[in-house]
């Protein structure tokens, strides 16, 4: 879905742990390269090539992956899109999820210790292969670290804001040209409204729930959530309400 010039929210689906989803990674690009935020589920690097090709763009502009977070279904594919890119582009990550990505420490929520109980009520071949998916997780190596407030000079400006809570190392993104904040996980959108972070998923809620706060400092036009899609309907006023309500 084209969200602005040159910013189109990818739409995958993904099937894992039991459940079905739409996930929505983001590609930024223009005539010379392209950018794309976070990778979806392992397996689905196919439906990332397809949704490029789609829009006219081939593999071999994409420069860069940048990582909101440490996630399963944020880094799945980063092995494959490296693998397939010969190497040749840069991987951004924050530096409190980079020994995560990196395969340095387990992932914090996919590990066979944490996602015990959901193995056991999972048929026996879903939970063997979810199984062998937490005990060997996706990795990639971080070639460059983002810290908050940074500016990455791509597109008209794209500004990194650090959101803890959901996890460690969390980031959100803003678009400085379009206005348009990829917001990760720091928020999820319901039939086009925004809600706050999932407590379930979510690490530290205190600490998510008062990222969001960073969020009311920019001009927003449309906020893009990894989990139910684009808003565009007064958004600082529904961020302001999360924050008052939560």
């Amino acid at each position: 879905m084209r969200i602005a010039n040159g910013v189109e929210m990818l739409e995958l689906e993904a099937e894992a742990f039991g459940g079905k989803a739409v996930i929505h990674p983001t590609l930024l690009w223009d005539d010379k390269e392209a950018i794309l935020i976070d990778t979806g589920m392992p397996g689905q690097y196919k439906q990332i090539i397809s949704a490029m090709d789609r829009i006219g763009l081939s593999l071999d502009k994409l420069k860069a992956v940048i990582l909101t977070h440490q996630d399963i279904d944020h880094i799945g594919s980063v092995p494959e899109i490296i693998k397939a890119t010969k190497g040749s582009i840069e991987i951004f990550a924050h530096e409190l999820d980079k020994p995560y990505i990196e395969g340095e420490n387990s992932l914090i929520k996919t590990n066979p210790k944490s996602m015990a109980k959901i193995l056991d009520s999972l048929p026996e071949d879903q939970s063997r292969i979810m199984l062998e998916l937490c005990k060997n997780p996706p990795k990639a190596k971080i070639d460059t670290t983002l810290s908050d407030g940074q500016e990455l000079p791509y597109f008209g400006g794209i500004k990194v804001l650090f959101t803890p809570g959901h996890t460690p190392g969390h980031i959100s993104l803003y678009l400085k040209k379009s206005r348009v904040l990829v917001a990760a996980d720091a928020m999820i959108c319901i039939d086009g409204n925004l809600r706050g972070p999932v407590e379930q998923t979510t690490l530290d809620m205190d600490t998510a729930i008062s990222s969001l706060d960073k969020f009311l400092r920019y001009d927003i036009e449309s906020v893009i959530c990894y989990h139910g899609g684009v808003c565009n309907n007064k958004v600082h006023t529904q961020i302001e309400n999360i924050i008052k309500n939560l």
